[in-house]
């Protein structure tokens, strides 16, 4: 099997659970909101997948906001960025992953402005071949496409094998182990794993814990 690693971006490679509550906080405060609000912000965006687009429409009926709902959406993805960060003993991880190596690639979901900027914000462009975020393709994890856009991007092709690393048990594990991948999942406290679907191959609590497991298996 080829040295080719894939790792999803929010809440795996940066914690973006983290960036939002940072978001929310500053949201309720900027537009003199209550802790209810607040709580809505969470509870809603926990429960919301896919783009965000009718989440900040629910959000400006919600507090009966005069701005339109895609000017706050458009305000939330620039800000977003710049509040996220990504581990640093994973970025050092990455580093000795490449240097021994490794292709590795970025594979997300969401819009191209908001995830082009947390890649660039937390320093991980330095650190990766290429990534692929689907709004800029059109095609979505878990359809095993995306995967394969991602390595030729990397300079590889899919057909050689690799690794999928992500928190997300169908996006990510399920994905990728349709791509023909091997799998790592990264549980995040409220995830626990669907009764239904194959096990991972590893489960491990970060990103380096994730390199350890391929450096381990290309020995």
């Amino acid at each position: 099997m080829q040295r080719l690693a894939f790792f999803d971006l929010d809440n795996t490679l940066v914690n973006r659970s983290a960036a939002f509550h940072a978001w929310a906080h500053e949201f309720v405060s900027t537009h003199r909101l209550d802790d209810a609000a607040l709580t809505w912000l969470l509870e809603t965006d926990a429960n919301t997948s896919g783009a965000k687009g009718p989440f900040f429409h629910a959000v400006r009926d919600a507090f009966h906001l005069d701005e339109a709902a895609d000017d706050l959406w458009q305000q939330y993805r620039r800000r977003m960025p710049e509040l996220v960060s990504c581990r640093p003993q994973d970025l050092e991880a990455l580093r000795l992953l490449r240097h021994a190596g490794w292709r590795i690639g970025i594979v997300t979901n969401g819009m191209t402005d908001n995830q082009h900027g947390k890649i660039h914000r937390a320093g991980l462009h330095t650190l990766v071949d290429g990534w692929c975020i689907s709004d800029e393709v059109g095609i979505r994890k878990p359809d095993p496409a995306i995967f394969g856009i991602t390595a030729q991007r990397c300079g590889t092709s899919i057909m050689h094998g690799g690794w999928m690393i992500g928190d997300d048990p169908i996006l990510d594990v399920a994905g990728g182990r349709h791509a023909g991948l091997h799998t790592i999942w990264l549980p995040t406290g409220s995830t626990s794993w669907p009764e239904d679907q194959p096990e991972p191959d590893n489960t491990v609590a970060t990103v380096a814990d994730a390199v350890e497991v391929l450096r381990k298996a290309s020995e």
